[in-house]
């Protein structure tokens, strides 16, 4: 008589807890390291050309771009402010300085338009904005930001700008 062996057939059950354990961290820490863009995006209009009446008694303020100065003006009395270059760089400090001194003289305006030639550097124009668009104060203990020219015109500026 022949015998048979039977060999004992077991299905094997996949040990996946190591692999568990590390998605249970790794998740988490790649997560906290995503990095999330954070984009700002500045309605920007353009400087309104149709004069009447209206728009001939209207103050418009102006900061006008060069190579070695800052300019803020208005359209009825010329130049206010010529701010030169600090060290080789625009002084916006000043320009803050002048921005929050011409809000507390009409502090009903809301409107500036910003010049700038066409080899004016983008970071330059973008911090003459964000200056002339608001300031930091300290408003009951915490750190706020204040309202200056939030309705900010781009238009280009003139090859030379009259003393009047």
């Amino acid at each position: 008589m022949r015998r048979k062996h039977r060999r004992l057939k077991s299905d094997t059950d996949l040990d996946i807890t190591a692999f568990m354990n590390l998605m249970i961290v790794l998740v988490p820490v790649l997560l906290l390291n995503m990095v999330f863009a954070h984009t700002s995006v500045l309605e920007l209009n353009f400087p309104e050309t149709s004069g009447g009446a209206d728009q001939a008694e209207e103050l418009q303020l102006q900061v006008i771009i060069l190579d070695e100065e800052l300019v803020v003006s208005d359209n009825k009395g010329g130049v206010i402010k010529r701010i030169p270059d600090k060290e080789g760089d625009h002084d916006f400090e000043l320009l803050g300085q002048v921005m929050k001194d011409i809000k507390a003289r009409v502090p009903e305006k809301k409107d500036i338009v910003i010049m700038a030639r066409k080899q004016t550097s983008y970071q330059n124009l973008v911090t003459v904005m964000d200056t002339v668009r608001s300031y930091e104060a300290v408003v009951a203990g915490s750190v706020v930001d204040a309202e200056l020219f939030p309705d900010i015109s781009i238009g280009d500026a003139p090859e030379t700008i009259s003393e009047s």
